[in-house]
């Protein structure tokens, strides 16, 4: 393990002969020691240790708890995500617990088994890790127009890159996707990543009644409709020099859709009650969660104005389909939501963290979003569970019994090799000479393969 953490362990114990105890048992982690507050503070910042250990009572009152409490707090004030494992007595369930409500990461009594607090020490060097991976992939090539969305998955990485290359043009953009799946953050970053000096204007079409909706977009004159008592710019107007997002776009009255394809297509608008025509150069966004090829052969949706709003057409995956996101997005919400609801370091339990993988999340990013605010509200401990989340625990073979599960590379290798092998099979009917040659391997390490993974 000291080979690949990020950082060493601090053991802080004041009693010396137990501080050595400690080590030797953990000596395969690369530890340093202290023995008081003050020390263990010079220690944590000249080495920066992921994973703390501490006990609670510590000089000059090893009876008291509060020199304890007061390092756990300067700890987490210097770096929020360190990882402090609290030492307490066998019958001090109360401070234990104090312990994990001011942001430690997990407590164990004394005397304790060396092998149990060494699994649990692994566990928050893994954690520590992955958020730091978490943080870092966030920050790296991130631009600024679209640091508003968290993602590693493939397909939403290129859909970002799409968004980079086609914002400096004036071709307008077509967004598909499921409600929740961040439409709207990338029309803002699309905005934001254009040489656009005006505003970026956003308008539902499926919120405002149809008898409205014209006079938002289009404006109005004074006197064009009982009280309309001055002139008014519409969304379209206002968003001259800037970007206008069209949301919703397949719930556009066929009367206006005549109209907006007649603004596209000549740039000029005439505002109800008016007669003079005005010039307007503005970027248009839509998004849309409807399939507008099936409005068409319905006759809901025009198809000349289809063309034109899908001179770029960008597909944006469901959060159920963005491997890894959902996890990735979950740490960055709890982050967020327990800095503004002043929830201290907040963290997830492997339960909750597993959950969430599985989840489909229909309402995607947003509902997701929703589920996590929900729970920095609801958790009253420092851990936030299935239960606070709103989801069922995952069943227990799940994981399998290592709590591994699916992300064991053997069990992945497995199946991978399954997969391919049954899939060279099926292509070559059987045919073991093909399907080695298929597979690039010989048939000796196909019939190896054949037994191995126990195909007839």
């Amino acid at each position: 393990m000291s080979a690949s953490s990020p950082a060493p362990l601090l053991i802080v114990e004041d009693d010396l002969a137990l501080q050595k105890q400690i080590k030797w048992s953990l000596d395969r982690f690369d530890s340093v020691t202290a023995a008081d507050r003050e020390s263990a503070l010079v220690q944590f910042r000249r080495h920066q240790p992921a994973v703390v250990t501490m006990d609670l009572g510590l000089p000059p009152d090893p009876d008291s708890v509060s020199e304890g409490f007061a390092l756990l707090q300067q700890l987490l004030e210097i770096d929020p995500n360190v990882k402090v494992i609290v030492l307490t007595g066998q019958n001090d369930q109360a401070n234990a617990l104090r312990a994990i409500a001011l942001g430690a990461y997990d407590f164990f009594a004394k005397p304790f088994e060396p092998e149990l607090l060494g699994l649990t020490i692994d566990r928050a060097f893994r954690l520590f890790e992955l958020q730091s991976e978490n943080r870092r992939l966030q920050a790296l090539h991130q631009p600024d127009a679209l640091s508003g969305l968290v993602t590693r998955d493939p397909e939403m990485l290129r859909v970002c890159r799409l968004i980079e290359r086609v914002a400096s043009s004036d071709a307008t953009i077509l967004l598909l996707g499921e409600s929740g799946t961040g439409k709207e953050v990338l029309a803002q970053g699309l905005h934001q990543s254009s040489k656009r000096q005006g505003r970026f204007v956003a308008i539902n079409c499926a919120a405002i009644p149809e008898t409205l909706l014209e006079s938002e977009l289009f404006g109005y004159e004074r006197g064009a409709f009982t009280g309309a008592n001055k002139t008014t710019q519409g969304k379209i107007e206002t968003a001259n020099g800037g970007t206008l997002m069209l949301d919703e776009i397949g719930d556009l009255p066929q009367p206006l859709q005549a109209k907006l394809l007649r603004f596209l297509q000549e740039r000029k608008i005439e505002r109800l009650g008016g007669r003079q025509e005005i010039a307007v150069d503005v970027r248009v966004v839509c998004a849309t969660h409807q399939d507008l090829k099936a409005l068409i052969a319905e006759n809901r949706f025009r198809e000349d104005l289809y063309y034109r709003l899908a001179e770029i057409t960008v597909d944006i995956p469901p959060l159920r389909a963005r491997q890894g996101d959902a996890v990735l997005l979950a740490h960055a919400f709890l982050q967020r939501f327990s800095q503004e609801q002043r929830r201290g370091n907040l963290a997830f339990t492997d339960e909750a963290l597993r959950a969430i993988e599985r989840h489909p999340w229909s309402g995607n990013v947003r509902q997701l979003q929703n589920a996590i605010k929900r729970a920095v509200i609801m958790a009253d401990s420092g851990r936030v569970t299935c239960e606070d989340i709103g989801l069922p625990k995952p069943a227990a073979d799940d994981t399998g019994a290592d709590g591994a599960g699916e992300l064991s590379l053997n069990h992945v290798r497995a199946a991978a090799e399954r997969q391919a092998v049954l899939a060279a099979l099926a292509r070559t009917n059987d045919n073991i000479v093909k399907a080695a040659e298929l597979l690039g391997v010989s048939r000796p390490t196909l019939y190896d393969l054949l037994k191995r993974l126990a195909i007839k």
